[in-house]
């Protein structure tokens, strides 16, 4: 840190907090603001962010010849729902769909078992090389998928798991990022209520069932939300695993709409605006619980 010079006989001032501006005061730059300019702000990220989603769904209306005309317009000039009878003729667009809430459903509910069981583990349990474990699950997290992608499809192939639900399901049934993430969950609730239960006689399992996962809501519904919504809009890995369309899931199967000369943009937004509808009900649905969890994990280390 650079000092001014002090001159031989000058006394430096002290500072004083009424010398800091008082935006600063109050928290940072933010608050140095007027309602006014915040509201603006406010409202132009909003637009920013909404604005594709209205484009989706007015293409979504649009015959094919009024997506790309000019002037360019965010509500359709001829509305049509043809887009929306074309996927569902030119697809079979409810095994897609079907499809696509067994993977990403199946995905939610064996990862979050499987990654509160490891993290009740690392986080109550007392046993040599906990720390050691701990670690190398965060040392997982440095590994980009893509890495594993192959030597993943090969044992597959060797199991005969290709096209099947197992083979998408199982190789996501547990990740390092939510064993991270309920462990420091479990680290932040008292001692005491275990302590007590195993007074009682409870076993480590009764404990488990009865008392961390209820407490544990918050961040179970967090991650359970992280999971459907990165599963559900999974593109490379069900494109890799599956090769047949009564196989793929909605981001997959979406991708035949989309040739090598031809890309029917209509249809494509149709099918994109539907499979937001599952996630858009999840999200609301679990609202209060995400944003609880996200409050709450990793206050105690």
């Amino acid at each position: 840190m650079v000092m001014a010079p002090v001159h031989k006989g000058v006394v430096p001032k002290k500072a004083h907090l009424s010398d800091v501006p008082a935006w600063a005061r109050r928290g940072g730059w933010w608050w140095g603001l007027s309602r006014w300019t915040k509201w603006v702000l406010l409202l132009g990220g909003a637009v920013i962010i909404v604005l594709p989603f209205l484009w989706m769904l007015g293409a979504s209306f649009k015959p094919e010849s009024d997506i790309f005309g000019y002037p360019l317009r965010l509500q359709p000039t001829h509305p049509t729902i043809s887009n929306y009878v074309d996927i569902w003729h030119e697809l079979p667009f409810f095994r897609l769909l079907v499809n696509s809430v067994v993977f990403a459903g199946g995905v939610t509910v064996c990862s979050v078992f499987f990654d509160s069981l490891a993290a009740y583990a690392l986080a109550r349990l007392r046993f040599p090389g906990r720390t050691l474990a701990f670690y190398l699950v965060l040392a997982t997290l440095m590994v980009p998928f893509q890495v594993t992608l192959v030597p993943l499809f090969q044992l597959l192939f060797k199991m005969h798991w290709l096209n099947t639900y197992q083979g998408l399901i199982v190789p996501r049934a547990t990740s390092a990022f939510g064993i991270f993430l309920l462990r420091q969950f479990f680290i932040t609730i008292p001692r005491e209520l275990e302590e007590a239960a195993q007074a009682e006689g409870a076993s480590e399992w009764y404990i488990y069932l009865r008392i961390m996962l209820p407490l544990a809501k918050p961040a179970l519904a967090t991650l359970a939300v992280f999971y459907f919504m990165t599963n559900w809009n999974d593109f490379l890995w069900p494109l890799v695993v599956t090769s047949t369309t009564n196989m793929r899931t909605l981001p997959a199967g979406l991708t035949l709409f989309a040739g090598e000369y031809v890309v029917e943009h209509g249809v494509l937004m149709a099918g994109a605006l539907i499979s937001l509808l599952p996630l858009a009900v999840a999200f609301a649905l679990a609202q209060r619980y995400f944003t609880q969890g996200i409050a709450t994990t990793g206050l105690k280390g």
